[in-house]
């Protein structure tokens, strides 16, 4: 193994962090064959394509039915639909997401409440639940986020919820696949909701999104919902949205999701390659537990934290690497949530994470010695500073 001395002799290569057209390129022939099928049935919108994914997906999430609509945002929207959330309700889910978890909250006319995240996984405090419940009791939703790939602790959350009779959504945009003892994320809340955006582990070639659900009398709302409210062609029983997954989208999925659990166990490797080299070189950046009731992490994002974290940044792309922010400002400090009447120290757990965590490349198109050399120039960077560990890592 390399030494990080030998740096400056190490010509900077180019490490995305998501790397779509290698993956396209190995998927080439069969993708297109199954665009070319849709195009010559001339069948866009639903039909056979859609209810096959569906068919497909439903088990592998470990639920009864599944329903594709447009986007994992539409997912949120119509599971809260589906639940008739609206104006002088309160939902309860986390500020260290993508906004989408709090924004269809809002978008129905409802009031998004916050509690903080674990420090170490990242997943919402369980201890945390009760107490907010009490404070708010016209929540009558609650939403987990299963961030990064991994999922919340659901038994505690759900048994509250069971005590209290508010339904459970899952948001689970991030992990298809991933495994909370052993069950798998959108089979335990009453409703699951995924996005199949190109850089999710099983991403789409545009926006695409499902629901998951064990109830038939909900599955049957959703389907109707994102048409419109339709029960049979121009009757309308509720009103809806459009938002119907198209055929290609389908089509394409279908293809991509023959590989998914090669890919998410390549992203597993890359993530334990990581943790493996980070610790070999001992630099001051902590890495994300993975806690015993994940059963099943399957990595869409690999995140680092630490303070220093906008400088090493700069430095990785410097060196052609590619890295991202998720999230830089939590929700609740937000200013479109301004109204809602948090402030800075609120909920100190998640603004720490959004000042800290750092995603590198952990997709199953990057290879060993693209991680060892990522890992090579975090170390060269904290070397460079000559900071002492304890200034840099909390």
């Amino acid at each position: 193994m390399r030494d990080t001395t030998e740096m400056s002799s190490i010509a900077a290569r180019q490490v995305p962090l998501l790397d779509l057209r290698a993956q396209h390129a190995r998927i080439r022939d069969e993708v297109l064959a199954a665009i070319v099928r849709v195009v010559d049935a001339q069948k866009f919108i639903l039909g056979e394509e859609v209810q096959r994914l569906e068919q497909e997906l439903a088990p592998y999430c470990g639920a009864e039915y599944a329903v594709g609509c447009a986007s994992g945002t539409d997912a949120l929207t119509l599971a809260l639909m589906a639940l008739g959330i609206g104006p002088g309700d309160e939902v309860l889910t986390v500020p260290f997401t993508f906004f989408a978890t709090a924004g269809t909250v809002a978008r129905m006319g409802a009031r998004p409440v916050f509690v903080d995240i674990e420090p170490a996984t990242f997943q919402m405090d369980m201890t945390l639940v009760e107490r907010a419940l009490d404070a708010h009791p016209a929540v009558h939703a609650i939403i987990p986020v299963h961030l990064f790939g991994a999922c919340a602790d659901m038994n505690p959350l759900l048994e509250i919820a069971a005590q209290r009779g508010i339904p459970v959504i899952e948001d689970a945009a991030q992990s298809i696949g991933s495994e909370y003892q052993g069950r798998r994320a959108g089979s335990m809340g009453l409703m699951g909701c995924f996005s199949f955006f190109p850089s999710k582990n099983l991403g789409a070639y545009g926006d695409a999104g499902m629901v998951t659900t064990n109830d038939p009398e909900i599955a049957a709302r959703l389907r109707s919902l994102r048409v419109h409210g339709e029960s049979t062609q121009y009757v309308h029983e509720q009103v809806g949205m459009n938002s119907r997954l198209d055929a290609l989208q389908a089509a394409v999925l279908r293809v991509k999701f023959r590989y998914l659990d090669q890919w998410s166990a390549r992203r597993q490797e890359n993530a334990s390659a990581y943790r493996g080299l980070l610790a070999h070189f001992a630099v001051p950046v902590t890495v994300g537990e993975t806690a015993a009731y994940q059963s099943r992490h399957i990595y869409n994002q690999f995140v680092i934290r630490c303070p220093d974290r906008d400088r090493l940044k700069q430095h990785l792309e410097r060196h052609g690497i590619g890295c991202a922010i998720y999230y830089p400002i939590p929700l609740h400090l937000q200013k479109c949530f301004a109204d809602l009447g948090y402030e800075a120290g609120d909920l100190p757990v998640s603004e720490r994470a959004a000042a800290e965590v750092l995603a590198l490349p952990v997709n199953p198109e990057v290879s060993a010695e693209d991680i060892e050399y990522v890992c090579q120039t975090i170390a060269a960077f904290y070397a460079d500073r000559r900071i002492p560990i304890g200034q840099l890592c909390r």
